[in-house]
């Protein structure tokens, strides 16, 4: 099993410092070679905080929950805001493992993942969060999994066992519900759990992406009548029942995809990620086609309405498409962001490595500098 931290995958990490899982290495301060570290003993308690230094810490994931914004990132800090980001306050938390993704099913279920296998669930729009699930629990759930679905002579069973030895030290890397109930994680090596009770209960699924040969899976994005996890080298795996089962589903591109969108429809698909890769589906996944895009990662992106997709690359120079992701041209340049919402006034705001931002407004997109 591989330590998260140390990634030697195919990529270039050089190219790709951005990707949400590397930038919550950065976080941790855990980019240098070391060996294999100890088991991870269980997140502490976040830290209380002056707001001050709070809103300037590396910001890995923004959402709203109805009117509210909710910002996730470094040391476990969750920053609410309900004046569309101007002010932002610090919300509780249990832990202070990085997060790197923060998601609402409506305005009041939120859930956030991030290091040490960390799941948190709040039930009142963010004020306060709950620990649900955690590296060593989840670990303890593929093993009974892996013995109970696959045998005690599996390969199956030999990884859930180490996964248990290398104790809390892998990341989830996104998370998505459907309603109040019943959501996903997905995260590094193969790392994917489901709950059917809102979190009360989880169960693994890594025996159901198996397809995906234990690379990182960095998103999970719902199509029509399917939903898709997107990972490491081109991975692509689809599933037609809800989630229930995966297989992996053919895909041109072979280079890691870091985040994809959706159309309100669910028919456009948009995957993106490494070097250029982006690549664009108008039947809801069944065939793609690539997208011309310099040769620079794509780390984050929003759509903005029925045709107007925002990216921004790892440098932070923005590509506008007013087609439905079918062409893009180069617009602004911002910081480089780690995710996108936006605001009741038609701007967009990102997180980043000095928290959250502010980008121009949809008539202000195609202008200099914000």
């Amino acid at each position: 099993m591989r330590n998260p931290i140390y990634v030697r995958a195919t990529v270039s990490w050089r190219k790709a410092w951005l990707c949400p899982l590397v930038l919550a290495c950065l976080c941790a301060g855990a980019m240098a070679e070391a060996p294999k570290a100890p088991e991870a003993p269980e997140a502490p308690r976040a830290p209380a905080m002056n707001p001050d230094k709070a809103t300037s810490l590396a910001g890995l994931s923004v959402t709203r929950a109805g009117a509210r914004l909710v910002s996730a990132g470094a040391r476990g800090v969750i920053l609410l805001s309900d004046d569309n980001g101007r002010t932002w306050r610090q919300a509780k938390v249990p832990v202070s493992a990085a997060l790197t993704r923060v998601r609402f099913a409506d305005s009041r279920n939120g859930w956030a993942v991030g290091h040490g296998g960390v799941v948190l669930a709040t039930r009142d729009a963010g004020e306060t969060w709950q620990k649900q699930l955690d590296g060593a629990a989840a670990a303890q759930l593929e093993l009974a999994a892996a013995r109970r679905e696959d045998g005690d002579e599996s390969r199956r069973l030999a990884e859930a066992r180490r996964l248990v030895q290398d104790g809390s030290d892998k990341p989830f890397l996104d998370v998505h519900f459907t309603d109040a109930q019943h959501g996903m994680v997905v995260g590094a090596y193969g790392l994917a759990f489901r709950t059917d009770d809102g979190g009360k209960t989880w169960q693994s699924m890594m025996g159901k992406v198996a397809a995906g040969d234990g690379r990182h899976l960095y998103a999970i994005a719902p199509s029509k009548g399917a939903l898709y996890l997107f990972g490491e080298q081109g991975t692509v795996l689809g599933s037609v029942d809800g989630g229930k089962t995966f297989a992996r589903m053919a895909f041109p591109g072979k280079g890691t995809i870091f985040g994809a969108l959706s159309s309100p429809t669910g028919d456009v698909l948009l995957a993106y990620g490494l070097k250029g890769n982006v690549y664009r589906s108008g039947d809801a996944g069944k065939r793609w086609e690539r997208v011309e895009l310099p040769n620079v990662s794509m780390v984050s992106a929003i759509r903005l309405d029925a045709q107007s997709i925002l990216l921004v690359d790892e440098s932070g120079l923005t590509y506008r498409s007013n087609d439905d992701g079918r062409h893009f041209t180069a617009a602004a340049r911002v910081q480089p962001a780690t995710d996108l919402i936006q605001v009741s006034d038609g701007a967009v705001l990102g997180s980043g490595l000095r928290g959250t931002f502010r980008i121009a407004g949809r008539n202000e997109a195609q202008g200099a500098n914000p």
